[in-house]
Order: structure tokens, then C-alpha cells, then sequence
């Protein structure tokens, strides 16, 4: 049920938050300039009026969800944090100091999953909004990224020792009979792994995972044979049987058991071969830097996904478009899309063009690696490095809140940029000579 607050029109002993804060402060202004109606009004549908108990604020739940991204912390930091930082809590709506936390850690999952991908689109629309007039170019950049999930480095081993973990907790929690449970065969297996990269070693520590691999698919069968047709593991059975039938060279692997969505990427890093993870697609403006599209896929051609990338864009953007978007050679093969010229560089000069049209295009994939340091800042200070959300849907989720939030610190920097300091200054200044009565050198006038 949605909760409404009661506006609160009493005296109050304490001060309010809007008299205690700088004025000038980046979070301040920006908890002033976001449209929370908007988000209100969007989100009031997903919530009953008259049934359940009264849910949190929404602005709250926002508020907490772009604050998460924006200073890259867990769900369990900041709530924590909440109740120690008032710009947090001014931030979220609140208008006096409340020294308790604001909801339990879990309930921001909960409200992920109620708003989903369209609603978390609004918050990365409305932060494209924030930025004004920036975010208005007509010709923008366009890259891809890997989104890492949150799997240790896959191997035969790690896989087969899970699959029969998971089987034992299944047999336990649906108390079913076990023949063997392969606890001491399975710590002696662990002693002959070690060192296996040791010469003398390595056909001992071979000969030890085919040992597990037997085991994970004994303790997989007879899970199969005591649970019924129909039950609620069919799925993870499912899965334990494609991790045990695929080979080397197999496409469309599993690598890992919770995350069975993952896939292997190879990008050409010297320091980092594969990651396991998502495709991302960010497009950005050229000369401002506004990201106007964030975007996640599995493991396509880079060209394959301009068209949906675009599109995402166009939602965002309303009846603006953008008429050229530059790219590496990894967009190759397209070069429309509707009113959309696709540029990659060329290595030869194309006689059909000008010089000034050459020299003009040579700026444009010069600008283009500029997007190269947006994507580190997206992956070490607003949480792309290392995805923690569930599922093909935690995937798309992480990535346009991150966008969002570099949206947001980008207009945060903007504020607290020497101008605002300046201003500050110069009132300073202007309310001293008004206290020491000093007749000025020249008349300051001010236009408001």
C-alpha cells in the first residue's frame, strides 16, 4: 500500500534541514532540480491503495537507489549512511534529522524488482534532463563495454565441487535419501589438487577432477531419481546436466551456477584475456560528455547493437535525434540507420570528400576516445566494474543506474566549479561593505 506523508504544519523544537545545510552545496541543489513528482506519479500505479502495509516513501526509494550509484556503495552502506548524513536525508525528501535508518537493506531489492527496466529508464531519463541544454547534440560517440558479473574465474573443478554442494542442500532440505555422501573421498581429492601446475603433479591433479566429475554426476542422478517429474528444481537439474556434457570447444557454455547467463568475452586486453560477464553499449554527446544511452546485451557484434541502442536513445531523448554517431571499426558494416549516419574510421582517404570534410571527420574519431575514460569512471566510481544485480534483468538495471549517476556528479561538479565559488565571494565581499559602511571605488550594480 502506498504510503502518503502528512505534511507537517506544527512547530517543531529542532531545525529544519533546509535552514542547517549550505545552499550551495552540489546535493542540495540537485535534490532541488529533480522532478520527484514525476516520479511519483509513475510509480503510484505498482501500489495498492487499500490493501498490505504502507509501503516506504517513493522518493525515498529513489532517492536511495541514485545515492547508491552516485557514491558507488552497497545497499547495506547506504542505509547505514542515511542516518548519519543529512544532505542524504534531504536529499530523500526528509525535513528534519531522523538519527535511525530509513528501511532494511532488502527492501531496495524489493523495490528494484517493482519498478523494473522502465522504471529505472526514468531515473537515467530524468538525469539526462538534469543536464539541460548539454545533452542536446546532434552527433555523439558510441563503444562498447564488458560489465563483469559477479563470478569467481570458472573452472571444471570450481563447477563440479558446486554442483555437488547444491546437490547435497537439495537432498537435505527435501529429506531425501543419499547413498554416499563423498564427504572424505572428496577432501582427499582436494589434497591431490594442489600444485597442480608442478610437473610431477599435474596428471595426478587430470586424473582427480575426472574423479569429481563422476562424483557431481552420481550425486546429479540420484537427485533426479528421488524428485519428482515436475519439481521446483527441474531447472538447476537441467543446468547440472549442461555443465557436465560440455566440452572444450562447445558453444553457449555454462560458467557459472547461479549465473547461468553469462558469457565469456574477449576484448584484446594484454592484462585481462576473458571476462565473464554482459555486452554494454554507452553513447555519449561528442563535445559535452552527457551519456544519452546505456544499453546491456549478451555477447553480439558490436554493429548489432547500434539499432537498439538507438532506439533506447530516441525514448530518452523524445523527437530529438542524433544525426551522426561516431564509431571504431567494430561498427563496421553499417552506415545508416533512419536519420542516423553511422562514421568509422577509414584507413584510406575517400576521394569523394573534401578536405575539409576529411580533416573535419579525423577531429570527430580523435573526440571518439574520450568515451574510453568515461567507461573507467563508470566501472571504479558508480559500481560497472563488478554487477551483484540477479539475472539478464540485474544486468540492464546496473548499467543505466550507473549512467544515470555519472549524469548526475556530472552536473555536481558543475556546481561546486570555481563560478559558484566566485559568486560566493563576491556576496561576501558585498555584505561587508554593507556591515563597515565603506563607500565603494565603484558602484556594484546586480541584475536578478
Amino acid at each position: 500500500m502506498l504510503s502518503k506523508k502528512k505534511p507537517n504544519n506544527h512547530g517543531s523544537l529542532f531545525l529544519q534541514l533546509e535552514d542547517m545545510l549550505n545552499q550551495r552545496h552540489p546535493m542540495y541543489i540537485l535534490a532541488n532540480k529533480v522532478d520527484w513528482q514525476m516520479f511519483e506519479e509513475s510509480f503510484k500505479e505498482l501500489y495498492c491503495a487499500n490493501n498490505g502495509r504502507p509501503a516506504k516513501p517513493i522518493r525515498l526509494m529513489v532517492g536511495l537507489l541514485i545515492l547508491k550509484h552516485l557514491r558507488n556503495i552497497s545497499d547495506e552502506s547506504v542505509v547505514e549512511q542515511w542516518s548519519e548524513n543529512v544532505y542524504y536525508q534531504y536529499f530523500c525528501g526528509e525535513t528534519e534529522f531522523i538519527p535511525v535508518e530509513p528501511c532494511e537493506a532488502t527492501e531496495l531489492v524489493h523495490f528494484r524488482h517493482r519498478i523494473g527496466e522502465l522504471g529505472i529508464e526514468l531515473i537515467f531519463k530524468e538525469s539526462i534532463r538534469i543536464n539541460g541544454k548539454d545533452s542536446e547534440e546532434s552527433s555523439a560517440s558510441i563503444d562498447t563495454t564488458v560489465q563483469e558479473k559477479n563470478i569467481t574465474f570458472p573452472t571444471d573443478s570450481k563447477l563440479h565441487r558446486r554442483i555437488i554442494d547444491k546437490c547435497k542442500k537439495i537432498a537435505e532440505k527435501e529429506n531425501l535419501p543419499v547413498r554416499q555422501s563423498y564427504t572424505r573421498t572428496l577432501k582427499k581429492l582436494s589434497l591431490d589438487q594442489r600444485f597442480r601446475n608442478h610437473p610431477r603433479n599435474k596428471w595426478k591433479a587430470r586424473k582427480t577432477d575426472r574423479k569429481e566429475k563422476t562424483i557431481a554426476g552420481r550425486l546429479v542422478r540420484e537427485l533426479e531419481r528421488n524428485l519428482t517429474p515436475n519439481s521446483k528444481y527441474t531447472f538447476d537439474i537441467e543446468i547440472f546436466n549442461r555443465i557436465l556434457a560440455q566440452k572444450r570447444n562447445d558453444k553457449n557454455k555454462v560458467y557459472s551456477v547461479h549465473e547461468p547467463d553469462v558469457q565469456c568475452i574477449s576484448k584484446g586486453k594484454e592484462h585481462k584475456k576473458y571476462e565473464f560477464g554482459n555486452k554494454v553499449s554507452i553513447i555519449y554527446t561528442q563535445n559535452t560528455g552527457v551519456i544519452i544511452g546505456a544499453l546491456g546485451f549478451r555477447n553480439p557484434y558490436d554493429g548489432h547493437t547500434i539499432e537498439p541502442a538507438l532506439e533506447q536513445t530516441h525514448r530518452l531523448l523524445g523527437k530529438r535525434t542524433i544525426k551522426t554517431l561516431i564509431g571504431d571499426r567494430g561498427y563496421k558494416g553499417k552506415r545508416q540507420i533512419d536519420d542516423t549516419t553511422i562514421e568509422i574510421p577509414k584507413p584510406f582517404s575517400n576521394k569523394k570528400q573534401s578536405q575539409y570534410q576529411q580533416n573535419k571527420l579525423k577531429k570527430q574519431f580523435r573526440r571518439r576516445a574520450a568515451i574510453e575514460p568515461i567507461n573507467g569512471h563508470l566501472k571504479t566510481d558508480h559500481r560497472l566494474n563488478r554487477n551483484f544485480y540477479k539475472g539478464i534483468t540485474g544486468d540492464n538495471i546496473n548499467v543505466m543506474l550507473a549512467a544515470a549517476a555519472f549524469n548526475f556528479k556530472r552536473m555536481m561538479n558543475k556546481w561546486k566549479s570555481s563560478f559558484y565559488t566566485l559568486l560566493q565571494n563576491y556576496y561576501c565581499v558585498l555584505k561587508l561593505i554593507i556591515k563597515l559602511n565603506i563607500k565603494p571605488l565603484f558602484d556594484l550594480k546586480m541584475s536578478f
